[in-house]
């Protein structure tokens, strides 16, 4: 069956539609039921015969003539059915037509009267003047709304989820649909062109870990055995090197069962990239290249190589591996300005071994004291027990904490007539989280942050090991992240300073992908596995497969995962991933529109020895 070129419209599908034969150039969405994409018209078609299929949007009807509007994924385009071109019977049928119902026109495109343009359509300078329609796919009165008139708002988001295909009809998602795809087009061709392979792997694999729960499916042929669903392809990534493939990518789907959250679903899509002989420059260099690629398909373009900044250096200045560089308001240390007074929630952190962090505010000075109390909560949300709040008027230094600094610790505080200095005691467990916090409230409040202004950031030697409260080691990033050489010597004796060569891209605050240099010596591989506490017999168990492949002769290989999901609602300027995801989860991991998770048969669950067989 021919679908594209179409000329004439043969009506293929319909003996009752007449041949037609446009004027002016086929679109490339030609069918032989459908000539044009109706918002895709404009002036430069004036006196083609057109057939455009599509939903009716909004009606007119102004007693003997009707207007609707006919939507496609194009956009809008007038139809106009009017009696000097329009049978009567075909206007009395038109004025009948309820919203959202399916119809195909035909008539020819025409350009508008100048008083009847209409400069907020993209095809306002033209009209479709019809002679007949068809109805093909009647529409009861939709659950909720796709058009809607001027400032009205949108239904509840859980009432669009319910009603996906229609809530997936409005212009905003069609459009960033559109991006996300354009943006993994993109990603293939820049990908191919530097000699990157596009690999798929497993869906049904085996648990590793990889920081979140598993979803695991049962398996009907093995009873009691499960397969897990991947949380990224990343070993398989590393098989694929060992094989000497040399260059892999994929726009891979990974699955993780953890809370949710407005950038987080349980399944995502990731830009999986992973490439032999090489050194963490090359993966940098690379995901620059891309990043500029993927700007670029809206029309932005973007510093050709990003600044660094170490994992440690992040962490002390901002309180986080992901800080927002639009903006300075750097953490201080300020220690040494309460090491000798006699203030308690001082005295008690720095004698547990903590410190006294915070930051200054200029102009903080204004701030309410109900800001202030806003401002701490954040804090405290972010477990700091309290906040220590400083400012410095006509006067001089102002808060229940400046009677018990003496002259040398105000001078070493350093708060300037008008700044606010928002302190908190602790470790820097404590401190980190909450700084950051803070940080980006007072930002914000501020307008500190400039919406049109991009800060691309690495964050590099992060370390290979966190240290947890019952004192066992845990991976950073996982478990065959590359110690960084030059501390190999560290890993008995101090494992916590060890650096990974492991590196994050960040964008304005926002982490947009992570990756490392991976482990290709298999004596290395089970040293890191013995400290997290894997013993030789579970390595062997859950890591085997990838251990006697490493022994098998691997290649020093590296890589990088960048969030699809993310750089898409980042692109599309959306204020959630269930923006750019056509049918998403809840943040009670729940599909509204198919009723997902749902219960299982009985009989089903026994085929699957879930549920043990009765009589």
């Amino acid at each position: 069956m021919q679908l594209l070129n179409l000329t004439p419209l043969d009506g293929l599908f319909d003996p009752d539609i007449p041949a037609l034969t446009p004027t002016a150039s086929t679109s490339r969405f030609a069918t032989a039921r459908r000539s044009h994409l109706g918002g895709e018209l404009r002036l430069s078609h004036a006196g083609a015969k057109v057939r455009l299929g599509g939903w009716v949007h909004r009606t007119r009807n102004l007693g003997g003539i009707v207007f609707l509007d006919l939507r496609d994924r194009a956009g809008l385009v007038q139809v106009s059915f009017d009696p000097k071109w329009t049978p009567a019977e075909v206007i009395d049928r038109a004025g009948k037509l309820g919203l959202e119902t399916v119809i195909i026109v035909d008539g020819e495109a025409a350009a508008r009267p100048v008083e009847m343009k209409n400069a907020e359509m993209e095809t306002g300078d033209i009209e479709v003047r019809a002679r007949d329609f068809q109805i093909v796919g009647p529409a009861e009165t939709p659950a909720i709304p796709v058009a809607r008139g001027r400032g009205e708002k949108l239904p509840a988001e859980e009432l669009r989820l319910k009603h996906r295909n229609l809530d997936l009809r409005r212009f905003e998602l069609q459009k960033n649909l559109i991006l996300r795809h354009r943006l993994q087009q993109t990603t293939r061709r820049f990908l191919d062109d530097r000699g990157f392979l596009e690999i798929e792997t497993p869906m049904l694999t085996k648990p590793t870990p990889e920081g979140a729960r598993d979803y695991v499916v049962p398996s009907r042929v093995h009873p009691g055995e499960f397969y897990a669903l991947p949380q990224s392809p990343q070993l398989y990534k590393q098989l694929l090197m060992i094989a000497g493939f040399d260059r892999y990518f994929q726009i891979a789907r990974c699955f993780r069962d953890e809370d949710l959250r407005a950038d987080r679903q349980p399944e995502f899509t990731q830009i999986d990239i992973e490439a032999s002989f090489i050194e963490p420059d090359d993966i940098i260099a690379l995901t620059e290249g891309l990043l500029g690629a993927l700007w670029n398909e809206v029309g932005v373009e973007i510093p050709a190589t990003f600044d660094r900044i170490t994992y440690a250096d992040a962490m002390e200045r901002f309180g986080s591996d992901r800080p927002d560089m639009r903006y300075s308001l750097e953490v201080f240390d300020a220690s040494d300005a309460f090491r000798d007074s006699d203030f308690s929630v001082t005295s008690a952190a720095l004698g547990a071994g903590g410190r006294v962090r915070g930051i200054r505010v200029p102009g903080g000075a204004s701030l309410s004291r109900k800001q202030v109390d806003e401002i701490e909560a954040l804090a405290k949300s972010a477990g700091a027990g309290g906040m220590i709040r400083l400012k410095r008027g006509a006067a001089g230094l102002e808060g229940p904490a400046a009677k018990f600094l003496s002259e040398a610790g105000t001078q070493r505080l350093g708060v300037r007539e008008g700044e606010l200095a928002l302190l908190v005691a602790g470790p820097e467990h404590v401190t980190n989280p909450a700084l950051d916090r803070v940080r980006q409230d007072v930002a914000q409040r501020l307008e500190m942050v400039s919406g049109e202004k991009r800060s691309f950031l690495w964050v590099t030697d992060f370390p290979l090991f966190i240290r947890e409260q019952n004192g066992t080691l845990s991976s950073v990033h996982h478990p065959f992240t590359s110690p960084n050489p030059e501390d190999l010597s560290l890993l008995d004796s101090s494992p916590e300073r060890v650096r990974a060569l492991a590196y994050d891209v960040v964008l304005n605050g926002l982490e947009l992908g992570g990756g490392s240099i991976r482990i290709n010596d298999p004596a290395v591989q089970r040293r890191v596995l013995g400290m997290l506490g894997v013993n030789e017999q579970t390595a062997q168990a859950r890591f085997g497969f990838l251990l006697d492949a490493l022994s098998a002769g691997a290649p020093p290989h590296g890589g990088i995962a960048l969030g699809m999901d993310r750089l898409a609602m980042v692109l599309a300027g959306a204020g959630s991933l269930r923006d750019v995801i056509a049918f998403p989860k809840t943040t009670a991991a729940r599909a509204l529109f198919e009723d997902a998770p749902s219960t299982v048969p009985p009989d089903d669950l026994r085929e699957l020895h879930l549920q043990k067989m009765t009589n």
